[in-house]
């Protein structure tokens, strides 16, 4: 029970990193308390967003922030007994959504993403899940002309800085397209060099067969049983390793604090329901009601409807209020069935106030690596971190600078 390397989580970035290194030639213990793919990576919304080059930002402007505070938004709401504990996170995310700063974050995050699309077809291609692919791109559709062309706008800068193709969708081309969506839609935009997923848990499924072909170990355990210099305790027994990697998300922090890191980790909760479409309605590809904050997409299991963020401490009880406002406009947007789940999926997105993720060498162990808070774009961008870290593991040049994601900023 002895291995080369350990990694904790087995969602889209650890399995991720599993695979690169074990195409490396390490042999590697992937642990899990849950099989792959059955926590965050199961139930995100399955795209893969070449577009993402600025992440998520703090709202800055006066009426937006007025908004949030009602409380009543469907896009945003957050707990009220959580603020003092996350208020400070917030102060920290708001100053670096600050424009200046949030364009010098883009520029570093989007060599992240320029590699997101072509990272993922090559672990499709070698797991033989291109079944699940869906190319050509996702939708962010709206119901007013000036979000529109606000939104118009912002993809014009993000093609002009970035080289990220859209497309824009007048009224009647939506309607060829989607001819299922209301037609009180005013038009959309089309990220075409994007792509998506139908079915997020069943792809991170696939790369973990594909991680157990190339010879890994997938074991169950419990990551807080993580002892230097390396081990854990798993229902095969304690297995150990020269090295590990801390990829847990949203649980990171579980593990992270009991060795001695106060790394800033929040948590942005999410949920999902799927349906039926009723009778001759049909929905091709993922879209966004940008203006509500809510996402339609076709999955295996049904329309797979995705809410906005809740914030609140990690493992509070579901409170899918979200998911109650918004279902209501999506049965106007598009033909919804009955309801395919008993009861709304709940995760978390494991988040940094500055909205990239820590990758990168433990600054206080030796051979302990992390690899968690991708935030809105874990499933985006699990297979690049995977190769990233890999590359660093093993001396290797590093497909990007490393450097802007390094624990060592905080």
């Amino acid at each position: 029970m002895t291995f080369d390397a350990l990694v904790l989580g087995a969602g889209i970035v650890g399995v991720s990193v599993a695979v690169h290194l074990q195409r490396r030639g390490m042999s590697v213990a992937l642990v899990e308390r849950k099989a792959p793919g059955q926590e965050t990576s199961f139930g995100n919304a399955g795209l893969i967003q070449r577009e993402g080059v600025y992440p998520y930002a703090f709202p800055r402007d006066l009426a937006t922030l007025l908004r949030y505070a009602r409380n009543d938004s469907t896009d945003v709401r957050y707990h009220v007994r959580a603020m003092p504990a996350i208020a400070p996170f917030l102060a920290r995310y708001w100053r670096h959504s600050e424009p200046s700063r949030h364009a010098r974050i883009a520029r570093d995050y989007s060599t992240l993403i320029a590699h997101c699309v072509t990272e993922h077809r090559a672990l499709i291609e070698a797991s033989g899940a291109g079944a699940l692919l869906r190319e050509g791109g996702w939708v962010k559709v709206f119901r007013t002309a000036g979000a529109l062309e606000a939104a118009r706008r912002d993809a014009e800068r993000w093609q002009r800085e970035y080289g990220v193709p859209f497309e824009v969708l007048d009224a009647e081309r939506l309607r060829a397209d989607e001819p299922s969506l209301s037609h009180a839609l005013v038009g959309g935009l089309r990220y075409t060099a994007s792509a998506s997923v139908s079915d997020p848990g069943a792809l991170v499924a696939a790369y973990a067969r594909y991680f157990e072909s190339l010879g890994g170990r997938v074991l169950t355990a419990d990551a807080t049983t993580l002892r230097p210099h390396w081990s854990v305790q798993t229902a095969q027994g304690r297995v150990q390793a020269p090295r590990a990697v801390i990829a847990l998300g949203p649980w990171a922090d579980t593990v992270t604090r009991a060795l001695g890191y106060r790394l800033p980790l929040a948590v942005k909760r999410g949920y999902h329901m799927h349906y039926r479409a009723r009778p001759g309605a049909t929905l091709n590809q993922p879209v966004l009601d940008a203006e509500p904050g809510y996402l339609i997409t076709p999955m295996t299991r049904g329309i797979r409807l995705t809410t906005g963020v809740e914030l609140g401490l990690r493992d509070t009880p579901p409170t899918p209020v979200q998911l109650a406002a918004v279902e209501p406009m999506a049965r106007e947007t598009f033909p919804l069935g009955e309801r395919v789940d008993d009861t709304p999926w709940l995760g978390g997105r494991p988040c940094t106030p500055d909205m990239m993720p820590v990758i990168g060498p433990a600054p206080r162990h030796r051979d302990l690596w992390f690899a968690f808070g991708h935030a809105h774009h874990g499933l985006t961008l699990g297979p690049v971190t995977g190769r990233l870290v890999a590359e660093m593991m093993t001396g290797e040049a590093p497909i990007v600078d490393p450097r802007p994601f390094s624990p060592q900023r905080f």
